[in-house]
């Protein structure tokens, strides 16, 4: 299942989804959902639900599409634009980032995030200065000198920025890019939904899939769930870093969080099958991490919940995992259903 995994992993990496602009990775979900034989449903607020089938207690697994990104928050004079952050990142880790920029009216533009001091032979030695908002701008590919060449672009307030992904899948078995938070997952529960339809697991309950799209900024699964959902299984990204025993190779089992401790005996379940599996884990504290359960538990949903996810290094900037740490997932996933 992880190799089919990594070919959804890498198409839905390919397709630009800041919060707030996930209109094309839905409907390539939507699409690839119908294509396998399913009935998705798109929710107003915009992300994919879909039940696999199989019946009994239902189990949610969840995923988010929504990435990191950037708004257009203001246009210079000079033709540079001044960006608002969306999703929590440091301004240091897109500082030379290609990136795009889209506008209302379905247009797109290639740009650059630079320095207002960008040149070394100009301003000299500017190690010591902060990035941030004021510092960083973005300089776009097409011949523009002033504010109002820019709006000529249809580029305004509130077009959205994208990010290079800059993806590679290295000869070790190491993927690199951004938004590996949480494509990666994405892309496992739609492998699990194409061998559900070929026939290649067979669910011991009722299983749904739901794909988020505000994940990144706080309320991506506060929606009241359907009837006869128990149980709520976040596929995120595992942490790696400091005192976290999860790296790149392994499936993290999340134990708590900044919300809180993960539900005492689903996580223990997890544990103990990825332990008769002999599934490669970690259990670990996430110091400052939130998942999707935890608004949906907000929302008023009376579920169990707990969070497992492939092991991401450098979370929120040019992240990286492994070929080993999808499989060990996919296969932490299939137990949960075997």
């Amino acid at each position: 299942m992880h190799q089919l995994a990594l070919d959804y992993i890498q198409k839905l990496l390919s397709i630009p989804s800041p919060t707030g602009f996930t209109g094309m990775a839905a409907d390539y979900l939507m699409e690839t959902l119908q294509g396998m034989g399913f009935s998705p449903v798109k929710h107003r607020k915009g992300g994919v639900w879909c039940e696999l089938g199989g019946e009994g207690k239902g189990l949610l697994l969840s995923a988010h599409v929504d990435t990191l990104g950037a708004m257009v928050r203001s246009v210079k004079g000079n033709g540079r634009i001044r960006y608002t952050h969306i999703g929590g990142w440091a301004d240091s880790t897109v500082e030379t980032e290609n990136c795009l920029v889209h506008t209302r009216d379905g247009r797109t533009y290639s740009a650059t995030v630079q320095s207002t001091k960008a040149s070394q032979h100009v301003f000299g030695d500017m190690n010591g200065d902060t990035r941030g908002e004021n510092t960083l701008e973005i300089v776009l590919d097409e011949v523009v000198k002033r504010k109002q060449d820019v709006e000529k672009l249809g580029i305004e307030t509130g077009c959205f920025i994208s990010w290079d992904p800059r993806t590679v899948l290295t000869g070790s078995g190491y993927l690199k890019s951004r938004h590996l938070d949480d494509k990666a997952s994405a892309g496992m529960l739609l492998a699990l939904a194409q061998w559900v339809a070929e026939g290649k697991v067979k669910l011991n309950r009722r299983v749904a899939i739901l794909f988020t799209v505000f994940e990144e900024v706080g309320h991506g699964a506060s929606m009241q769930l359907p009837d006869g959902i128990e149980d709520i299984l976040a596929v995120d990204m595992g942490c790696v870093g400091d005192d976290l025993a999860c790296d790149e190779t392994m499936v993290s089992i999340c134990v708590k969080d900044s919300a809180g401790p993960y539900h005492y005996e689903f996580t223990n379940e997890l544990i103990a099958m990825a332990k008769e599996k002999g599934i490669d884990y970690a259990a670990d504290v996430y110091p400052s991490y939130s998942s999707d359960t935890a608004t949906a538990l907000r929302a008023g949903n009376d579920c169990r919940f707990a969070l497992i996810g492939t092991g991401v290094f450098a979370s929120h900037g040019y992240e990286r995992t492994h070929v080993k740490g999808i499989e060990n997932t996919c296969r932490l996933i299939l137990a949960v259903l075997a």
